[in-house]
């Protein structure tokens, strides 16, 4: 079991044009992180540039880069001075042709535990990832780092409760969500919060339901079509709040989360225990056509 308190830092950015200047930025972020308390830091989704996938466009290939690679490099060495924690995103090559939406998770001895990619990809205006990320082949997986142990989705995978669930079961005490959310140009100001409610509603559902601390990082700032709305924050096992971001800048927030805690939410509520793993079958199929009255 890993200590029973652990600060996690989350940092919520306004990406530039310029991935060398975002990559340095972030960097000292999570160093400002480290000083502030936290022992495991997530970025968010796609941090080292725009993004891109509000259009469908060949160039934007250029972008990716491999594991290990220039991303990584920078933060093993970062995660292995400050004894840290660090959920990476990067844009990943794997092979010409084929690219994942990844994230990274390294230990506090700056070596890359393994990796998540991403596995439900989105495809809607605005959100063309179909044309840019093949979906993840690795499954849902949680890792034992020297703080605690973590489970990475991202974004699109926030609206699914069978991934929470998956890694709740493997063992996971803190999820991260790297994302990449906002507001299109049209959409009207209650949309707009019925999105952003729908938003932190589900997340918050996901820490109750498994008896979980959820930690979501989103970006902030104009970009083409898209308001990105920040909003990052981090919810106890009961879901409420530890700690909110605002709207519109940048910011680290920081969360003490109490990892004994997650036995007492289990314990009064035991949603795990009473699962009817003998009645779930009809979640492996699309639709149940055959739902009779």
């Amino acid at each position: 079991m890993a200590n029973d308190r652990v600060t996690v830092g989350l940092i919520q950015s306004r990406a530039s044009l310029d991935p060398g200047r975002n990559l340095t930025a972030t960097a000292r972020r999570i160093r400002l992180a480290a000083q502030g308390g936290a022992r495991i830091v997530c970025v968010q989704e796609l941090f080292r540039s725009r993004y891109f996938p509000q259009t469908e466009d060949t160039e934007a290939f250029t972008l990716a880069e491999p594991v290990p690679g220039p991303t990584t490099e920078r933060f093993c060495s970062l995660a292995r001075e400050l004894e840290l924690v660090i959920v990476a995103s990067v844009f990943e090559a794997r092979v010409p042709g084929v690219y994942h939406n990844t994230a990274l998770v390294i230990d506090a001895d700056g070596e890359i535990m393994g990796r998540y990619r991403k596995m439900h990809i989105p495809d809607d205006p605005g959100f063309y990832e179909k044309f840019y990320f093949t979906p993840g082949d690795l499954g849902f997986r949680t890792f034992r780092t020297r703080y605690a142990r973590v489970a990475v989705l991202i974004c699109w995978d926030q609206w699914f409760p069978e991934a929470a669930r998956l890694v709740a079961l493997g063992g996971a005490e803190i999820i991260f969500y790297p994302t990449a959310i906002g507001w299109g140009s049209g959409e009207n100001r209650a949309e707009r919060r019925t999105q952003l409610e729908a938003w932190e509603l589900v997340q918050r559902s996901h820490a109750v339901t498994n008896g979980v601390y959820v930690a979501a990082v989103n970006r902030v700032g104009r970009e083409d079509g898209i308001t990105f709305w920040g909003r990052s924050f981090v919810t106890d096992p009961s879901g409420q709040v530890l700690a909110r971001a605002g709207k519109t800048k940048p910011e680290i927030l920081l969360a003490g989360c109490d990892l004994g805690a997650i036995a007492g939410a289990r314990h009064n509520w035991p949603f795990l225990r009473d699962r009817r793993i003998d009645a779930y079958h009809g979640l492996t199929r699309h639709m149940l056509d055959d739902v009779s009255d």
